[in-house]
C-alpha cells in the first residue's frame, strides 16, 4: 500500500498529544513500562523527558513534534510493516518517521529486547 496525499496530510496534522496516551497504554498493557516507552522516543527523536512533556502540553502536531526532533542516525533500519505500508518504501519523511516511532513502539510492545528496538548495532 502507499500512502495518499491525504492520508500524509492527515497524519501531519495529528497531535502527539492525542496519540501518547494510547502508545502509554499499549506498552503496559503488555508489561512494558513509561520509562522504556520514552527511551525508545528519545532514542528516535533526541527529546528528554522534559522535552517530551513540553511538547505533549503544547499539543503540537506530528510536523512540529517532528520538525524538533532530531531522528537518530540509524533510524533507517527500522524495517517492515506497520499498518499495512512497508516502512522503508514511504516516500514521504514525515510519513516514515511517524512509522519509526509506530513500529518501535509495537516492537516494545511485543517484548522486543531494548538493544533489538535501539538499533545501535
Amino acid at each position: 500500500m502507499k500512502p495518499t496525499p491525504e492520508h500524509n496530510e492527515r497524519i501531519a496534522k495529528m497531535t502527539f498529544a492525542s496519540v501518547y496516551p494510547h502508545y502509554v497504554t499499549k506498552v503496559e498493557k503488555k508489561g512494558r513500562t513509561k520509562e522504556e516507552l520514552h527511551q525508545v522516543i528519545t532514542w528516535l527523536t533526541g527529546f528528554n523527558d522534559k522535552k517530551l512533556q513540553e511538547l505533549i502540553d503544547n499539543k503540537v502536531t506530528f510536523e512540529t513534534f517532528f520538525q524538533q526532533a532530531s531522528i537518530h542516525p540509524n533510524a533507517h533500519l527500522i524495517t517492515g510493516v506497520i499498518c499495512g505500508y512497508r516502512i522503508e518504501e514511504i516516500e514521504n519523511p514525515l510519513t516514515q518517521q511517524v512509522r519509526y516511532l509506530d513500529k518501535l513502539v509495537d516492537e516494545l510492545a511485543k517484548g522486543r529486547k531494548m538493544e533489538k528496538i535501539l538499533r545501535d548495532a
